[in-house]
């Protein structure tokens, strides 16, 4: 079993669509919806936590690109801007997955893409604005 977590664009065509019900069913995955932003005659964006086995979900992500929609890794579009981050551990507490942590050799802020799960929690209270969100 892999979890993989990702950010989904899906056109304004395929909004009324069942996608990801369709998916979660045909290819027996556990999800969890992260965020979402959908409207209607406009793209929907969808952070998804997705989870089952390797060869079915790869299945599932190749099928989702086929259908049009535009997937990628949600730690491409969230970042951690090391030439802004001044180790100040500020965005640590408002962190509620650990994602954010201090090294306890370097004393330095160190960030766990694969913990993030997008809540942008850290971002306001991170006072040189070195975590970006890109989508």
């Amino acid at each position: 079993m892999k979890t993989v977590r990702l950010v989904l664009r899906f056109p304004q065509t395929l909004i009324d669509e069942p996608i990801i019900s369709e998916m979660v069913k045909t290819y027996d995955l556990d999800f969890n919806i992260l965020r979402a932003s959908i409207t209607p005659d406009r793209e929907g964006l969808m952070v998804l936590g997705l989870t089952g086995e390797d060869r079915k979900l790869d299945t599932a992500i190749r099928n989702l690109k086929k259908r049009g929609v535009i997937v990628q890794p949600l730690a491409r579009d969230v970042v951690r801007n090391e030439q802004r981050c001044t180790d100040c551990g500020a965005c640590i507490t408002s962190c509620p997955t650990n994602a954010l942590f201090i090294d306890l050799e370097t004393r330095k802020v160190g960030f766990d893409s694969d913990k993030c799960i997008a809540c942008e929690l850290c971002v306001p209270r991170c006072p040189p604005r070195a975590m970006e969100l890109r989508f």
